[in-house]
């Protein structure tokens, strides 16, 4: 009944090709909005804030770019954590440099460098692609996280080798560092990952949306119907490095305060991975789905069996973690390869022809 699309007739091109062409779903998003702008800032506590909404947002906007390259443009990538790690760095050296820069220009900027690196990268996907070009990645994620501690200019050669966020403000108000509070924190997330996400639903339903599927789905015909593939490739990396940088750097000035060279290593890469393949890949909805399974299937295994009275072990609450999130990989890529979106969008069907069959 709340999904009944009677009366809502369709009598131009540009309606039925409309972001929402059934008034439930703009609905839909209006409340998670509304929750996301007001109710979750006024009823969390600082532990939901650090452990669930801040992640989320930060995880579901790197997979998005993730989603970018390899969902909508096929092309593999293993470098992710790496190029989250070019704009932190990026953004570390802006803040302290200059330090009269408005933090949230800086991390927006620091974007641009991990763009630049990604472009770079990613010529040779001119020439190779599939398990090739993902090696080619991988090596990328090697020697910047090998930069990232060999060149101490990087990180204003601190003798622990580690970045350190100082206090930021804007306007009086603390938005970085130990000075800004967990609200503040979520509020600049919130904002930039919904402009992000408002940017990358506009280009993946536009032209270059369009340019980037048929790369993927056969880069041969594409050119033979006069895409660029070379445009077409180097695009996607650098608006996915682009948007993986931003997310670094959220990563490290909101939620995480500082960051060692590890700590952007190769199973950075894989989680975030893992997240675009369980939410599904070539969908901007299941990033965040995906985000939100992988993040919070940790807190729920903390906190359920002990509310049961099993109380688990944080050994064993980590075994459960992978084993889970495993078991789950292997199922979608077998079950449902187009992830948790595809899921929704079945439940969404099933409730616009409810009661009646399929």
């Amino acid at each position: 009944m709340l999904y009944r699309t009677v009366g809502q007739f369709k009598t131009s091109y540009k309606a039925d090709q409309a972001l929402f062409p059934v008034r439930q779903d703009a609905v839909l998003l209006w409340v998670i909005l509304l929750c996301a702008f007001v109710v979750f800032p006024l009823t969390a506590s600082e532990f939901t804030f650090q452990t669930l909404l801040i992640p989320i947002l930060i995880y579901s906007l790197a997979a998005m770019g993730l989603n970018i390259l390899t969902g909508y443009a096929g092309q593999l990538s293993l470098g992710t954590a790496a190029f989250m790690g070019v704009g932190a760095y990026a953004c570390y050296k802006m803040v302290t440099l200059m330090p009269w820069m408005n933090p949230i220009l800086a991390v927006l900027l620091s974007g641009f460098f991990s763009a630049g690196i990604g472009v770079a990268f990613g010529i040779p996907s001119l020439r190779i692609k599939g398990f090739y070009l993902a090696i080619a990645t991988l090596a990328a994620q090697f020697f910047l996280v090998w930069l990232f501690e060999k060149w101490a200019w990087l990180y204003n050669y601190n003798a622990s080798g580690a970045i350190q966020v100082p206090n930021l403000d804007v306007f009086g108000l603390y938005v970085s560092g130990p000075l800004a509070t967990s609200m503040t924190q979520y509020y600049v997330v919130l904002i930039i990952v919904s402009l992000l996400t408002w940017v990358c639903i506009n280009l993946t339903r536009g032209n270059l949306g369009r340019t980037w599927k048929a790369t993927r789905d056969m880069d041969i015909a594409a050119e033979l119907i006069g895409i660029n593939l070379m445009r077409s490739k180097l695009t996607a990396f650098a608006i996915s490095s682009y948007i993986v940088g931003v997310a670094g750097a959220l990563f490290v000035f909101q939620w995480r305060g500082a960051a060692e060279p590890n700590l952007f290593d190769i199973p950075l890469s894989f989680q975030v991975l893992f997240i675009a393949i369980i939410g599904g890949l070539g969908s901007i909805l299941g990033n965040y789905l995906g985000a939100i399974l992988i993040v919070g299937l940790p807190v729920v295994l903390n906190i359920v069996p002990g509310a049961l009275g099993i109380p688990l072990s944080s050994a064993m609450v980590e075994h459960l973690n992978i084993m889970i999130v495993g078991s789950l990989i292997v199922f979608f890529l077998i079950i449902e390869p187009h992830g948790l979106n595809a899921l929704w969008r079945l439940i969404r069907e099933k409730l616009i022809i409810w009661p009646f069959p399929h």
